[in-house]
């Protein structure tokens, strides 16, 4: 198992690490041992639990923490924060063939029509940083993506960053999710979404 890395980026109350993962294998042992590094005990002892949908917990003398992983190709990310529900996503960038299906189909009628009206380089680019965005929110919500990727709205702001400008009420008030992304690794899109409990 490697060693934690001392490195991370803080995002407010959320520090997120970046690890070398082998594909195709689950990302929650190295989550364990990094987590376990920085609240103290073993990783086997750590106090995390699933729910029903399969989102991970700290639990007992640990629920104040939030926590969360996302894997994609060699790169596993690991999110952690202090009284915070949290999502962490992370995709690599690469061509998609049905994208503009995908577009049509799972987002919100807005962002539809503001994708379609861009070029395809344009298109690729806004693409893969709403989906991440979405996802992250998603898996902080803890319904993941089966709630429907229709039910928020994101758009850039006058500066580039993607707002979440409208939510359904089950996702709670838009303006209490605080949104970050950023270029993990050359191909990898990376997003973090969080609200304070």
């Amino acid at each position: 198992m490697p060693a934690v890395p001392s490195a991370y980026w803080q995002f407010g109350p959320v520090r997120v690490w970046q690890l070398p993962h082998v594909p195709g294998t689950r990302g929650e042992p190295q989550a364990r041992e990094l987590l376990a590094a920085q609240l103290g005990g073993s990783a086997q002892n750590l106090p995390l639990t699933r729910d029903e949908r399969g989102r991970p917990w700290l639990i007992g003398a640990l629920a104040r923490y939030g926590t969360g992983w996302s894997h994609s190709g060699g790169h596993l990310l690991v999110a952690l924060g202090e009284q915070v529900r949290l999502g962490v996503d992370l995709e690599r960038q690469r061509p998609r063939v049905h994208m503009r299906q995908v577009i049509r189909r799972f987002f919100h009628p807005a962002e539809i029509d503001w994708l379609d009206a861009l070029d395809t380089a344009a298109r690729e680019h806004w693409f893969f940083r709403v989906w991440c965005v979405k996802e992250a929110l998603l898996k902080a919500h803890g319904h993941g993506i089966s709630f429907g990727l229709h039910k928020l709205r994101f758009a850039p702001d006058a500066a580039g960053a993607l707002q979440l400008v409208w939510c359904d009420p089950g996702l709670g008030q838009a303006s209490r999710w605080q949104l970050h992304e950023w270029q993990a690794a050359d191909d990898f899109r990376a997003a973090l979404a969080w609200y304070p409990l």
